[in-house]
């Protein structure tokens, strides 16, 4: 094995390494959807336990930005290791803000997303909220998720969560962009099955009004 695979193999153990310290530790959860009706861990609630680890194990994470992708690199630096995770840079349509304002809200998302994804974080009641869970949360069933793989099924997770975040805020636009973001047929199936009836409500009125124009 040459010296870059050794340096390689070394960063995903490191990484391994830090994923069970950081799946050992009590997390608290900060977030609250209120629309949904459940609790996510925002940025800082793993973000510096995280960070810890990784000063521990010799590990560091330098989150990047381009005009089409967000990347976080982790480096081992004792070995010189490297993992590069990377996301598509999306857009956000915030009322009352102006570009800069919007482009930061991309970046704050992404770093989350980047780092959830770096470090195996799983949120169990915000999939749950949006996966028919009885409880607190609106309870959706979701309808069409056959022939929609799993990894797609993530993505489309995500959206669900985007648009309600959006609703939340009153940003009907936005959210309307993120459900039309999905065009395959039965991914828009499972999509819609996700949301609750005044969110597909709004979404309808919403898109009605613009074949109207």
């Amino acid at each position: 094995m040459n010296e870059v695979s050794k340096a390689n193999m070394e960063v995903y153990r490191k990484l391994a390494i830090a994923r069970a310290k950081l799946r050992s530790q009590v997390l608290k959860k900060s977030g609250l959807n209120k629309f949904a009706g459940y609790q996510y861990f925002e940025l800082g609630d793993f973000l510096h336990p995280t960070l810890e680890i990784f000063d521990q194990l010799g590990l560091i994470g330098i989150v990047s930005f381009t005009k089409d992708e967000a990347s976080l690199a982790i480096v081992d630096v004792d070995g010189g290791g490297e993992i590069v995770i990377t996301s598509p840079f999306g857009s956000a349509n915030l009322k009352g803000c102006h570009e800069v304002q919007n482009i930061g809200a991309v970046e704050t998302y992404q770093r989350r997303y980047l780092w959830v994804a770096a470090m195996e974080i799983v949120e169990h009641d915000a999939l749950d909220a949006t996966t028919g869970r009885k409880g607190d949360a609106p309870v959706v069933s979701p309808r069409g998720q056959v022939g929609v793989d799993d990894s797609r099924m993530n993505v489309i997770t995500d959206v669900s969560l985007a648009i309600q975040e959006r609703m939340e805020a009153n940003d009907l636009i936005g959210a309307y962009e993120e459900y039309i973001g999905i065009t395959d047929n039965e991914e828009k199936i499972a999509l819609w099955g996700m949301l609750d009836s005044k969110t597909r409500s709004a979404l309808k009125k919403h898109g009605e009004s613009l074949k109207g124009k």
